[in-house]
């Protein structure tokens, strides 16, 4: 802890170091000193904890930051470094931004119009400040933007029946997750002739990557800070912005607040320039993105990791929700 201080607050002595408790990915502090509280986060997560990954994240703050977008960039030390390996550990440390997260059920539609704005703006400045970088050769990733294969799909289905049957004691998550497991293998079935086909090469942009209720602050009715910008990446960004918001407008029922959703996306478009069609063809390869998807569980019986557990009643009736009022959410993001 001193020699971080020593690095990037010089004259600062520690007070105190609260681990911060949301979050599943990396691990955050609430470090208070005699100058001031800051946010100090190790990187632990091993697809985006190398210090080459993170500087270059920073970079991408530094600018945004400097275009006027709501992000809180890293404290540099006195050569301008922002990452600190200490104990084979990645190390930052932020300006500690005082701020609550709203869901969707906290927001206006004025406020979600104001949502649907920022996130096209981040990925307008984002495409300002990342050119057209970053593949192995220098030049943007091309793809390719693929779909789940649905026997891929099935098989696991059956692998994590099996895991969750063979579970003693049995609770009522069990008892919930082998429903839906058997609702999905019957959606699956009835829907696998829709398919999209893989996304054109060269369709991605660069995005936040985790766009969430947890890692936007707001100070009153204004977002203070987009933070956790660890899976900055190359995706197609209109994908971005319907997963997004089926994380801010999904209700505990795994309904949709679609009036909501309607004025975000309107916002979202006229911010970042897509279409009305490309928003229908991310609202398609989400939903059987979703279709296909068993992250939770996977969590749950592959890994012995039930902390992701609360999102998955709301997240499993979404997706056999949306699969039934499939138009009236197409029509919501691109109508």
């Amino acid at each position: 802890m001193n020699v971080l201080l020593r690095r990037y607050v010089p004259g600062a002595e520690p007070v105190s170091c609260v681990p911060l408790t949301q979050g599943l990915l990396n691990r955050g502090y609430r470090l208070t000193t005699t100058r001031g509280t800051f946010f100090l986060k190790q990187h632990v997560d091993a697809p985006t904890s190398d210090r080459a990954t993170i500087s270059r994240q920073h970079r991408a703050t530094q600018r945004l930051h400097a275009l006027g977008l709501p992000v809180a960039p890293p404290l540099p030390d006195t050569d301008g470094r922002t990452v600190a390996v200490l104990g084979g550990h990645c190390y930052a440390l932020h300006p500690w931004v005082e701020g609550r997260h709203r869901n969707g059920t906290q927001l206006s539609r004025g406020g979600s119009r104001r949502l649907g704005a920022l996130l096209g703006l981040v990925h307008t400045c984002l495409e300002r400040v990342m050119g057209g970088a970053v593949g192995s050769h220098g030049t943007r990733a091309p793809g390719p933007y693929g779909s789940a294969d649905p026997e891929d799909t099935f098989r696991l289905i059956d692998e994590l029946l099996a895991l969750a049957g063979a579970r003693s004691p049995r609770d009522p998550f069990d008892e919930l997750a082998e429903r839906r497991l058997l609702e999905r293998r019957r959606l699956l079935d009835a829907h696998a002739h829709l398919r999209p086909a893989a996304a054109a090469p060269g369709a991605g942009g660069w995005v936040h990557g985790d766009f969430h209720p947890l890692n936007l602050l707001y100070r009153g009715a204004e977002p203070a800070a987009i933070v956790d910008w660890d899976r900055l990446g190359v995706q197609p960004r209109a994908e971005e912005a319907v997963r997004a918001a089926l994380i801010f407008y999904v209700q505990p029922t795994g309904r949709l607040e679609l009036a909501k959703v309607r004025a975000y996306a309107r916002a979202y478009r006229r911010a970042s320039g897509a279409g009305t069609a490309e928003l229908a063809a991310a609202v398609h390869r989400v939903w059987w993105e979703r279709l296909n998807d068993f992250w939770i569980l996977r969590w749950r019986y592959q890994r012995d990791d039930s902390r992701a557990d609360a999102q998955f009643p709301a997240a499993s009736a979404l997706t056999v929700w949306w699969t039934r009022e499939y138009e009236a959410v197409r029509d919501a993001f691109a109508g």
